[in-house]
């Protein structure tokens, strides 16, 4: 092999090296950001195709319906916790430490962020509720089918 041809492979060969180096250490850093989402049973049974459960420390989105009579607020602080509900029975705590959203309701479809504390307990750092009558994401709409949602009267 002549100098010119060695000296282009090793170009070559570096470039693509560097190539595959970056593309891995792109990956391994989403992949430590990946919120992924479940419903309450499947924290507590586990993933319906594989039974994979969550493990503590793992941050997770989690959407279901705030179930009546469990929103428990501190009056010296912000805190909040309450327990969702899906159609499988699974039911989860909620803790958040900060302002609910205007329309957030017991009885109300909701998507938490957060971590996973405990094999039921998840840490909050944001509770969105939906906006509208019609919308829900479809992953709670999936989670909350055949369940009766309950509506709070509005007192003019």
């Amino acid at each position: 092999m002549n100098p010119r041809r060695k000296k282009r492979l090793i170009i070559t060969s570096s470039l693509v090296l560097g190539l595959s180096l970056a593309v891995g250490l792109v990956l391994f850093a989403l992949q430590q950001n990946i919120d992924l989402f479940y419903t309450p049973t499947e924290i507590v049974k586990g993933k319906n195709e594989t039974g994979i459960k969550p493990e503590v420390g793992q941050r997770l989105r989690i959407g279901g319906m705030v179930l009546a009579g469990t929103v428990k607020r501190d009056p010296e602080s912000l805190k909040v916790s309450f327990d969702l509900i899906d159609n499988g029975g699974g039911i989860v705590t909620v803790f958040f430490d900060g302002i609910l959203p205007d329309l957030f309701r017991e009885g109300q479809g909701i998507v938490a962020q957060g971590e996973l504390t405990s094999a039921t307990q998840i840490n909050a750092f944001e509770v969105l509720a939906k906006h509208d009558e019609e919308y829900m994401p479809p992953e709670v709409a999936d989670a909350l089918e055949g369940m009766d949602h309950l509506k709070t009267e509005k007192k003019i």
